[in-house]
C-alpha cells in the first residue's frame, strides 16, 4: 500500500486537532472540530480550507487557445487576462474526463486547477490529444504551489487585513496574480472562486511560504471568527447549493448535460471539442437521463449509490445525499431516467431494505 500524499501544511493543521482521513491517496483533515459548526461558521462568518491537493497544470504557447479550444467544453477564446470559467474535459461518447476551472494568465498562457485524484489522468489525456504541429507545452506544476481557500460573508473583511492591495477590486471569477501579503516574500495569485455558494478567495502561493501565509492568517483573522475548516464541511456547503462533485455528479458515464450543466457547454464556435457531437445531441434532442434533487418524504437520508425506485423498478441512484445543515431537511441529488423527472414527482429511495419516499425539487436547495 502506498504511502498518503500529504501538502506542505500537514503539520500545521494538525496543531489544530486535526481528523484526517484518506482522500483520493491525500492524507487531508475531514474536520477540525465538528462539520455542522464548520458548516455553520462558512455561512456565517468564514473558515479557511486546505485544498493543496488540487492539481495545476499550465498550458501555454502561441497554439494553446486553439488547442484548448478542442479539449475543453467553455470558451476559453472568450476569456479575458484575469478571469476564470468552469469547464469540462470530455470523451468521445460524451462522459466527463474531468470538470475545473481555466484561469487566463496571459493572451498565450492558462491555468487549469483540477480535481486532485485526476491531476495524472488529467495530464495524460492532455498530452496525448497534443498535435506536435501545434505550438503549446504542457506543465504540470501541482508541486509547485499551496492552495488555501478563504470562504464565508466576512472572507474579503478578514484577508483585507493582512493585504493593502484592494480585495473588493476583484470580480467573481476574477484573479490577481500580484497580490502582496504582510511580511510574506512572494506573491500570490488570488481568485475570488470558491466551492461553498459564499463569497470567498482561493489563494494560490509558493508552497515555500505555506505554512507563514496559514498561521498569518489564523492570527488576524481569529476576532473576527475564522476558523480551519475541513472536507466534511466543504462537500455538505457545496451540495446545498447544488455543486457538482466528479466521481458523484460527474463521471465518466455521466455527461455535464445529464448533470444540468449546459450553460458551460458552448457549441457554437469553429473548432469542435472532444464529445462535442454527443453533447450537441443531448442539447437538442434531449438527455436520456437527468441530475434532480431530492426531498425525503419519510424518514431517511438518501446515499450515495442508493437506488431510485418507481413501481419496484430501478430508475436511476442518489449521486449526493445528506442532512443539510442549514435546512434541516435530509435531501439527494439523483440521476434518473429523464421520464421521471418531473418537478413533485414521487419516487422512492431504496435505504438498505426499505422504500422511502421522496419527491422531486428545484436545485439548488440552499440559494445564495
Amino acid at each position: 500500500m502506498s504511502e498518503l500524499k500529504r501538502t506542505p501544511l500537514f503539520d500545521e493543521y494538525q496543531k489544530y486537532g486535526a481528523r484526517t482521513i484518506d482522500f483520493g491517496g491525500w492524507d487531508l483533515p475531514v474536520q477540525f472540530s465538528s462539520i455542522k459548526h464548520e458548516h455553520e461558521v462558512t455561512r456565517t462568518k468564514a473558515t479557511v480550507f486546505d485544498v493543496s491537493h488540487m492539481g495545476q497544470i499550465v498550458v501555454s504557447g502561441k497554439d494553446s487557445v486553439k488547442y484548448l479550444l478542442q479539449m475543453l467544453t467553455n470558451n476559453v477564446e472568450k476569456l479575458k487576462i484575469g478571469r476564470a470559467q468552469y469547464t469540462f474535459m470530455c470523451y468521445e461518447d460524451g462522459g466527463t474526463v474531468d470538470d475545473f476551472l481555466v484561469y487566463r494568465l496571459k493572451d498565450d498562457e492558462f491555468l487549469l486547477v483540477v480535481n486532485a485524484a485526476n491531476t495524472e489522468k488529467d495530464y495524460d489525456w492532455l498530452k496525448e490529444h497534443l498535435d506536435s504541429s501545434l505550438d503549446v507545452e504542457i506543465s504540470n506544476v501541482s508541486d509547485d504551489y499551496a492552495i488555501l481557500a478563504v470562504q464565508g460573508p466576512k472572507a474579503e473583511e478578514i484577508l483585507q487585513l493582512i493585504t493593502n492591495d484592494s480585495l473588493k477590486d476583484i470580480p467573481l471569477f476574477g484573479f490577481n496574480k500580484e497580490i502582496s501579503f504582510s511580511n510574506i516574500d512572494t506573491k500570490a495569485l488570488v481568485s475570488r472562486t470558491g466551492y461553498t455558494g459564499e463569497d470567498g478567495f482561493e489563494i494560490y502561493i509558493d508552497k515555500n511560504h505555506s505554512i507563514e501565509f496559514w498561521n498569518l492568517l489564523l492570527e488576524k483573522g481569529e476576532e473576527h471568527g475564522l476558523e480551519p475548516a475541513g472536507l466534511g464541511a466543504r462537500d455538505t456547503l457545496r451540495f446545498e447549493v447544488s455543486l457538482p462533485l466528479y466521481g458523484q455528479e460527474l463521471t465518466k458515464d455521466i455527461t455535464p448535460i445529464e448533470a444540468g450543466l449546459n450553460f458551460f457547454v458552448k457549441t457554437d464556435r469553429e473548432i469542435n471539442f472532444i464529445g462535442q457531437d454527443v453533447l450537441e445531441s443531448q442539447i437538442e434532442k434531449g438527455s436520456s437521463r437527468k441530475l434532480v434533487g431530492l426531498e425525503m418524504i419519510d424518514r431517511g437520508i438518501p446515499r450515495t449509490g442508493y437506488d431510485v425506485v418507481v413501481d419496484d423498478q430501478v430508475i436511476g441512484h442518489v449521486t449526493s445525499g445528506t442532512q443539510s445543515p442549514t435546512l434541516g431537511k435530509n435531501l439527494g441529488l439523483a440521476i434518473i431516467d429523464s421520464r421521471y423527472a418531473e418537478l413533485d414527482g414521487e419516487v422512492y429511495v431504496q435505504v438498505r431494505k426499505r422504500q422511502v419516499k421522496a419527491r422531486i425539487i428545484k436545485t439548488p436547495f440552499l440559494k445564495k
